[in-house]
């Protein structure tokens, strides 16, 4: 690649991320239905014009996002699953990972999630909804790593069924505790549990559950 040609396409890449910026900033203060694509070029500081060349619509815009914030969820993962050496340790820490990254970033979480609820039957080659596709497949390959290790290593049983499905239903599990602990922590005080207390019950249940 020539010089002018690298140097065009790192503008390209770096306009494109200035997009998913605004996008991302916007989505945090007001919520995805509320946010359009004349607020994301101003944000920006771009043409509404110019904000369609890298996007052909909102709905690809969210898949931007989305492909953002699984690969946030990636490294977080791969950083979690560092720290301890046993299986169910790494199940633990995954799902801790998990819910830290729904409280710290609940706009993302919620992209995530407005994208695993939808079936994707149209999606073309090398688009951004199979790279966001490829992507949450890179994540649950570390809860799925992680299982396979404590069948390894003797800290979770090896009686529990198909590692992938296991994974998806952790999955399942762990997503809709984090729903529950951010919109229902007012019907959760009124019984008198606080929504750490929830989140604690729900490792340790997990573990048992798992172990060996």
């Amino acid at each position: 690649m020539s010089y002018v040609a690298e140097r065009r396409a790192e503008e390209k890449d770096r306009r494109r991320a200035e997009i998913v910026d605004a996008a991302v900033e916007l989505y945090r203060e007001v919520g995805w239905d509320a946010v359009t694509i004349d607020q994301v070029a101003k944000r920006a500081r771009l043409s509404r014009a110019l904000v369609y060349v890298y996007f052909q619509d909102k709905d690809e815009l969210h898949a931007a996002i989305v492909l953002r914030a699984f690969e946030l969820l990636d490294k977080r993962f791969a950083e979690a699953a560092e720290r301890v050496r046993l299986g169910l340790d790494k199940i633990e820490v995954l799902g801790r990972a998990y819910v830290a990254f729904g409280n710290e970033f609940p706009h993302l979480f919620n992209a995530c999630a407005r994208f695993e609820s939808t079936e994707r039957q149209d999606m073309q080659p090398n688009s951004l909804l199979e790279a966001c596709v490829a992507a949450g497949n890179r994540v649950h390959e570390h809860t799925i790593s992680a299982l396979e290790a404590g069948i390894r290593d003797g800290t979770i049983r090896a009686d529990m069924g198909d590692s992938r499905v296991v994974a998806i239903s952790l999955w399942g599990f762990s997503h809709g505790l984090i729903q529950i602990a951010m919109t229902k922590a007012h019907m959760l005080a009124r019984e008198g549990i606080s929504v750490p207390q929830l989140l604690e019950q729900s490792v340790s249940l997990l573990r048992r559950m798992l172990a060996k």
